[in-house]
């Protein structure tokens, strides 16, 4: 059968084209159990085969180096969480506090701009860190917080009280709500033992500044901030250290067209993703692009509100943990977000998200000439 040439137009050739319709991010609105939310507490494909050893440093930001250096010793003095086989440690042996000799704060919190290799220096120590898989966490703050919603505050005491380490990546209080669980959470970790430790793009004193009114709960934000050995990490964001400039947006079609043919692919009109975002708790963004192989939005607009941003925000960090390319119509990322909204107080979130979504714009650079499924 031929090709429709009606009103359909250049959507109906397309579809006439493929084998196999594309997904749609819209479709999906996924239940995560509470027992996965806790077994998938490491870190995302990305950095699942991280080291400090493949971090890259820039000789010209000795931060870096030094902060290498110190997450290095503080793993070494993790030691001793598992038995001698790297099995499961008995809690009956365990010590109710302080079963570690480490001096000083029981934390590290690296602080730096976007695209710095804060969560490539996270995922490192989690990795170095001599315990069992089982005894150590890796997860957003969105995650965290999402894990308390899903399990109980007292159950998740109890479920990660038996770690030797919890790794916080994204760190940011956006509210009073999460100040006060937060910094009461790890209050309850910290006296069973748990070491920390956290990025953001925030020094842990400034958290919440700019969002709400943090003086009302400084006694909560210095809490945290005392539990904590800042390395600060200077450098240039390195997805974009010495690359060409982003791909610009395509066409609909193309796009469209790419959807059809690439294997794994979901096809979203953007406003429409946008309204759905709203609909899923930001935890199960992962969880939605279970599968997915590549992104393929149209008619990308800029965001219209700070809600939505901050939403979009979590999407595009979940897509980048997972690799997956986008590839999209519309206009280019660095357009998404509003003059307003890149001076507030949430624009260093906002700038990792162009970050990372142009990273991934480059990666699906080549979708768009993508040969037809088989």
């Amino acid at each position: 059968m031929s090709a429709p040439t009606t009103a359909s137009g250049s959507a109906g050739r397309i579809a006439a084209e493929a084998t196999e319709a594309p997904a749609a991010l819209t479709t999906r609105a996924p239940q995560v159990p509470a027992e996965r939310l806790v077994a998938e507490m490491v870190p995302p494909p990305r950095f699942a085969t991280v080291s400090f050893d493949n971090y890259i440093t820039d000789p010209g930001q000795p931060s870096q180096a030094e902060a290498v250096e110190a997450l290095r010793a503080f793993a070494a003095r993790l030691g001793g969480g598992a038995d001698a086989k790297g099995g499961r440690r008995r809690h009956w042996f365990r010590r109710k506090a302080k079963p570690a000799a480490i001096c000083g704060p029981r934390g590290m919190y690296l602080d730096g701009g976007y695209g710095v290799g804060k969560t490539h220096l996270l995922a490192s120590l989690w990795h170095a860190t001599p315990a069992a898989p089982e005894l150590k966490a890796f997860g957003t703050f969105v995650e965290l917080t999402n894990l308390v919603g899903a399990l109980g505050f007292q159950q998740t005491v109890k479920t990660l009280s038996g770690h030797r380490l919890l790794c916080i990546d994204e760190f940011e209080l956006d509210d009073p709500g999460d100040t006060v669980l937060v910094s009461t959470l790890l209050g309850k970790l910290v006296e069973a033992g748990v070491a920390l430790a956290a990025t953001s793009n925030t020094l842990p004193g400034k958290l919440g500044e700019g969002r709400f009114a943090a003086a009302d709960f400084l006694r909560e934000i210095q809490g945290l901030s005392a539990r904590f050995r800042t390395l600060r990490i200077d450098g240039e964001d390195y997805r974009h250290r010495g690359l060409p400039a982003a791909p610009p947006p395509h066409s609909d079609e193309t796009v469209t067209r790419a959807a059809h043919r690439v294997p794994g692919a979901s096809l979203d009109d953007f406003p429409a993703l946008l309204d759905h975002l709203s609909q899923v708790h930001p935890s199960r963004y992962g969880a939605m692009c279970d599968g997915v192989q590549a992104v393929c939005l149209t008619g990308v607009a800029p965001v219209p509100d700070q809600s939505t941003a901050l939403r979009l925000v979590v999407l595009a960090d979940r897509l980048y943990d997972r690799e997956v390319p986008v590839l999209a119509s519309g206009v280019p990322f660095d357009q998404l977000f509003s003059e307003e909204m890149l001076s507030g107080g949430y624009r260093k979130k906002y700038f990792r998200a162009i970050s990372r979504l142009t990273a991934l714009a480059r990666d699906a650079k080549t979708l768009a000439d993508a040969p037809y499924k088989r």
